[in-house]
């Protein structure tokens, strides 16, 4: 380790570095000669102004730190009110959004009912509408006017044709089915 040695006269002051050890593995000379830093009178000086400013600046930052410290341990009125206002309505537009959150949700489960609901409507729609074919099909209305109800086909005798002399016609006011 280096030892610092300082020797003051009037005009200057030097400062000698003195190596105990060896370090580095291009040593050239095993003890190297002591070296002399002499540093001038002046700059000495000025290097102390530098520290004493720099005291100077440090502890006038420290005081107005202390200053700012102090002045927000103390609130105003109007921030007072301020603050209380700003809370106040924060807390009014936290109530908001949850309503508006909980109304969407509502929402979305009476959309999620409904259209379960239309499904259901209409897979029995569609059962209807299977039964509405059955029903108008001849070959069933056959089979069920001979099976369920004893009716039988009429003979070539109880058929009765007839010609009709004017023209008929008839009126569709809708889609027939």
């Amino acid at each position: 380790m280096a030892r610092k040695n300082t020797y003051s006269n009037e005009k200057r002051t030097a400062v000698m570095y003195a190596a105990e050890y060896t370090e580095g593995n291009t040593v050239r000379v095993a003890n190297a000669p002591q070296r002399v830093y002499e540093v001038p009178e002046r700059e000495t000086q000025r290097r102390r102004e530098l520290t004493r400013k720099e005291d100077q600046e440090a502890q006038r930052r420290r005081r107005q730190v202390r200053r700012n410290r102090e002045k927000l341990q103390y609130m105003s009125g109007g921030m007072v009110v301020f603050t209380a206002l700003a809370a106040v309505c924060i807390m009014f537009i936290a109530i908001n959004y949850l309503q508006v959150q909980s109304s969407i949700v509502s929402t979305m489960n009476t959309i999620e009912a409904k259209e379960l609901e239309l499904e259901q409507l209409k897979a029995n729609n569609d059962l209807l509408e299977r039964k509405i074919q059955t029903y108008t099909d001849l070959d069933y209305i056959y089979q069920v006017a001979t099976t369920e109800l004893g009716m039988v086909r009429p003979g070539d005798d109880q058929v009765l044709y007839y010609q009709s002399t004017e023209s008929e016609y008839v009126r569709q006011y809708d889609q027939i089915p």
